[in-house]
């Protein structure tokens, strides 16, 4: 692919992807962006959130719901966790694997799909793993794992995500092919540093955009 981005696409609004509005200008740098999202206040209703129950969706294609099973249900319109919601679909390798990729960031990770029904509990495990393996700061990895308590599964509704995991799923193959990468974890990190358009104006790639938005939280977080 190059480095021209994949997914270009021309935003023009400034929307959390949980469905809270921005008070700043449009594109301005993440840290701004997310300043006014998750200070105190915001912390506060979103650990509400998670003790209610009410946490953060993956919205799942057709085919991996098929195979999951679960019910489908409205998505979370102000996810109790820092990265938001999520988009997932099935790839039929051998053995069949769930890419997941995050709306925010467009962090992917890919994990085993079998079982395929315990998906939705076994993801923040994988979140986790491939969060320590790139050194993401050790409080943020807690503190959004403790906060996907609980997930449900909604219907896509994002084409420009849908179209970007259509892009890694094709990336993916071609490292697994040609270069020989097997391994989910190194996959996931080598398609987290690929351009996409939607990151164009800000950082970029999902990995970047990643650690902008950890240090925007960091800065956030009140010194203990």
């Amino acid at each position: 692919m190059g480095s021209n981005p994949i997914g270009a696409t021309k935003k023009t609004s400034c929307t959390h992807a949980g469905g809270l509005p921005h008070w700043c200008s449009a594109n301005p740098g993440l840290a701004d962006v997310h300043r006014c999202l998750y200070g105190p206040r915001f912390r506060g209703i979103r650990a509400t959130r998670a003790r209610l129950g009410v946490v953060y969706s993956i919205h799942a294609t057709k085919k991996l719901l098929d195979r999951v099973k679960q019910p489908v249900m409205p998505a979370v319109s102000e996810p109790a966790t820092v990265l938001g919601n999520w988009y997932a679909t099935a790839l039929f390798w051998k053995p069949q694997v769930a890419l997941v990729v995050n709306e925010q960031t467009l962090f992917p990770v890919l994990m085993p799909l079998a079982p395929a029904a315990t998906l939705m509990e076994r993801f923040p495990d994988s979140l986790r793993q491939i969060l320590q393996a790139r050194r993401t700061e050790a409080d943020f990895i807690e503190s959004e794992i403790a906060a996907m308590a609980e997930g449900r599964y909604a219907k896509t509704a994002n084409r420009s995500v849908v179209g970007i995991m259509n892009e890694f799923r094709y990336l993916a193959e071609v490292h697994r092919a040609h270069r020989g990468v097997d391994d989910l974890l190194v996959l996931s990190l080598r398609l987290s540093e690929t351009p996409c358009g939607p990151l164009y104006k800000r950082h970029v790639s999902p990995d970047r955009e990643l650690d902008a938005l950890v240090d925007s939280w960091s800065g956030a977080v009140p010194a203990s």
